[in-house]
């Protein structure tokens, strides 16, 4: 049975239609949403980055998933629209307490930066307007390689006719250049209302150019991916170490020493002729 996710519900200090987010998604069968936190630095006045979510002050009891005996799993997601490539500080300790870092580049120069050089999980690309820019091959397979995944919402198709345009027509460009891999569907809901169920958004996918296969892995395989790319990243600084097995530690002991390692008066003399 396949494991359904939705990693972009808009965040509202509206707590309660949070919670009616995060209940409604549940209901639809998703075991695990991200509550996003969209982050849009302007140039004026330098502006603090949102903290995340502290889930157990939003919900008391998680509700169980559709069909499932276990309790919806809920994340915690940054996404900082970049208009300049001082607006993501790959450093910034801030980033550390999200389980999953997204960025919106609105150049194109910003989004072969995010392809091929960002430390990032997902890559988004506007619905709300036309963009300004082409899809290349050689950034987006980079970005396919190192993992990072892009990601088109559709609640915005919903809301408004010309954004429905902007939508397509912008799902359909990126489909022709990544060839619908590391594509994930998500809705980026702000009302209940907007969440549809996995198996509608798998036919909205097939609209946008994908397969019936990656349509049904861009809410399901794919988001798993992107959860799991985000927690090695979190380890990418970690110590590796190796240590000799038994087998090899036996054998080494049961092995004569070479010259080398022999005493002095053991090692083999050299001929002299």
């Amino acid at each position: 049975m396949s494991v359904f996710m939705d990693l972009n519900l808009n965040y509202t200090t509206d707590k309660s239609r949070m919670r009616s987010l995060v209940e409604t998604a549940a209901h639809l069968g998703f075991s695990t949403v991200a509550i996003n936190h969209v982050f849009e630095p302007t140039a004026k006045k330098k502006q603090e980055i949102p903290s995340p979510t502290l889930i157990k002050e939003l919900i008391d009891e998680l509700p169980a998933v559709q069909g499932r005996s276990r309790p919806i799993r809920v994340l915690n997601r940054l996404t900082v629209v970049m208009s300049d490539s001082s607006h993501f500080r790959p450093n910034a300790a801030e980033y550390r307490g999200f389980d999953l870092l997204a960025v919106q580049p609105t150049t194109e120069k910003l989004f072969h930066a995010a392809c091929m050089l960002y430390e990032v999980d997902i890559i988004c690309v506007s619905v709300t307007e036309k963009l300004p820019f082409f899809f290349k091959r050689a950034p987006v397979n980079g970005a396919v390689g190192r993992g990072v995944v892009f990601e088109v919402s559709y609640s915005a198709a919903i809301r408004d006719s010309t954004r429905r345009r902007y939508t397509i027509a912008n799902a359909v460009s990126l489909m022709e250049s990544c060839r619908g891999k590391n594509v994930i569907l998500s809705s980026a809901a702000e009302k209940p209302l907007e969440i549809r169920g996995p198996y509608d958004i798998t036919n909205l996918g097939l609209l946008f150019g994908l397969s019936d296969a990656d349509a049904k892995d861009a809410v399901s395989t794919t988001c798993r991916s992107v959860v799991l790319h985000a927690e090695t990243r979190k380890l990418a600084s970690g110590i590796i170490y190796t240590m000799k097995s038994c087998t090899e530690s036996s054998s080494l002991q049961g092995a004569p020493p070479a010259d080398s390692e022999a005493p002095a008066a053991k090692r083999a003399k050299p001929h002299l002729t």
